[in-house]
């Protein structure tokens, strides 16, 4: 008999580079976006869409795979996962064309759908009651280090080598992952064959992805008739699911409602749509703040970057412990509010000719609270969930996350935006006065649409005519420049003002939830049988 096979702790540490593998994904395209352009010969609208591809597979997939993981087995799906999502990744290093990379990055999608749910619900099954808090919060810890490690590593293997490796890299891992799972990862226990709702499926999908589509392409097509459109068919899909499955709800559906009779649950989903609120409206201007406005470098941004991950890491394990202890009620309030304090800090002491000095106790704090939040939501959506539910629950919790995701990107990305061409336009007229009388009207014209180049380095797009005196060109350059660099700050600070604002709704909500921590509904985490193991194996 294999000592190892269902052996709680390796079967965590293969769970959990796994999901660290996938989530990483979610971030690491992020920084190299500038050499895809370059060596691709791409729009920046087809590599967004890299970017964009892998999260709608992603959020369209999740409570579909969920529920495969509980009726087909976890650990099958699992190790299913890893091979498309290792495939997907060579397929995306070897692209060499952007209809290509796009196309493989949505099946990166599907794979990491595949995995994500599984990863939950067996920690949540393995692990006895007692030790479920210290496993949910080394969970916790890789979900919260994955996104910021993102910018970082990709930095880096794009600064030494090219934008291929951020894809490459993930060959070995998978590898190893398959391996090592086939050895550790407990096999399914032998239950009654279970029927698959195709018809939920379809509606789900279709759903999820005219909404987590309309949302992607709203600001791009100014929110026009076929956007509201889109939006408006995945409402009545979801009115259509939801009729559906209420039908079914003794027939195994894919959704059972029953998961949201417990009030922790349907808490927790509110809060961790406001925490995703928080991480993209933390992560999209931070990123462009670093890279376009203090000009630094995608490897340095990404060392920056690193602060945040260090306060995760700090509290995401102790918050785990604490939740099991004491509840998850006051961990997630005081965790978001601390996110919330980080963000509006940040945005009162950012400056345009600063440096990353001043952000970086403000970036650690912010680290703090969203380490705070990761495992106590784990622990509390779960703690009621039965076993044969549990890649359900997962399935549904992680879906509305990413939903909240896309939905959090849609209107941060709207509100800065739109703040930016305001601001930018503003600065332009103020910077235009230390400019020649001649050379003011086309300076302020040129940044009346700049602020559609986010990330850009928006001072970049306005060059002097080549036959204007290179002193009077120095001195429009660095007015560009400063409109840019004072502009984007001005913009930056009410957008993460909205996602703190959200973040504190998100404390509110937590209101709801039971302050003392009760002994726990959900009747696995059972260590299995000798019989059982022998039967595995």
């Amino acid at each position: 008999m294999n000592k190892w096979r269902g052996n709680p702790w390796a079967t965590l540490a293969v769970l959990a580079l796994g999901f660290f593998m996938t989530l990483l994904d979610l971030t690491i395209v992020n920084i190299a976006i500038p050499d895809m352009v370059d060596r691709l010969g791409a729009s920046l609208d087809q590599i967004l869409w890299v970017g964009n591809a892998y999260a709608l597979a992603l959020a369209v997939l999740l409570i579909t795979a969920g529920r495969l993981g509980d009726l087909r087995g976890k650990r099958t799906l699992f190790l299913s996962g890893i091979a498309v999502f290792t495939l997907a990744s060579l397929a995306c290093g070897l692209s060499q064309g952007p209809a290509e990379l796009i196309a493989f990055r949505a099946a990166q999608g599907v794979g990491a759908a595949m995995i994500i749910p599984q990863t939950l619900s067996v920690i949540v099954e393995v692990f006895p009651a007692g030790k479920r808090g210290a496993a949910l919060g080394i969970w916790g810890a890789t979900a919260g280090l994955s996104g910021v490690v993102g910018p970082s590593l990709g930095g880096l293997l794009v600064s030494r080598l090219d934008w291929r490796w951020i894809f490459f890299v993930n060959v070995p891992v998978g590898v190893i992952v398959i391996a090592a799972g086939l050895l550790v990862l407990p096999a399914a226990r032998r239950t009654v064959r279970h029927r698959f709702d195709l018809p939920g499926v379809v509606l789900a999908s279709a759903s999820l992805f005219c909404l987590a589509f309309g949302l992607i392409e709203g600001e791009k097509y100014d929110w026009n008739g076929g956007i509201c459109a889109t939006i408006a068919a995945a409402a009545l899909l979801l009115a259509g699911f939801l009729a559906y499955e209420r039908g079914r709800q003794d027939n195994e559906p894919l959704v059972p409602f029953s998961l949201f009779r417990d009030r922790g649950f349907s808490v927790v989903n509110i809060v961790g749509i406001a925490v995703s609120f928080g991480v993209v409206g933390l992560s999209l201007p931070l990123t462009i703040y670093l890279q376009s406005v203090l000009g630094f470098s995608a490897q340095r941004a990404g060392l920056v970057m690193l602060v945040l991950a260090a306060g995760s890491v700090v509290s995401a394990g102790p918050a785990g412990v604490l939740s099991e202890r004491l509840g998850a009620k006051y961990l997630l309030m005081g965790g978001m509010t601390a996110f919330a304090g980080g963000m509006v800090w940040m945005a009162v002491v950012a400056e345009a000719g600063g440096s990353s000095v001043s952000i970086l106790a403000p970036l650690f704090l912010t680290g703090l609270g969203a380490g705070c939040t990761f495992t106590p939501m784990a622990s509390e959506v779960m703690r009621n969930v039965p076993a044969e539910l549990s890649g359900a629950a997962s399935g549904v919790n992680n879906a509305l996350r990413q939903v909240g995701s896309v939905l959090a990107g849609a209107v941060v990305g709207a509100v800065l935006q739109a703040r930016l061409v305001t601001a930018l336009r503003e600065q332009a007229h103020q910077r235009a006065a230390e400019l020649p009388p001649s050379a003011r009207g086309p300076f302020v014209h040129g940044f009346d649409q700049a602020g559609r180049h986010l990330g850009t380095g928006g001072q970049n797009g306005l060059k002097p005519p080549a036959d204007v005196p290179a002193d009077l060109a120095h001195r429009i350059q660095t007015a560009a420049g400063q409109v840019f660099g004072h502009g984007f700050v001005d913009a930056m600070r009410p957008t993460m003002l909205v996602a703190a604002g959200v973040l504190l709704v998100g404390v509110l909500a937590a209101l709801a939830l039971r302050g003392v921590r009760e002994p726990s509904a959900n009747p696995h985490g059972l260590p299995l049988t000798e019989d059982e193991l022998q039967e595995i194996s």
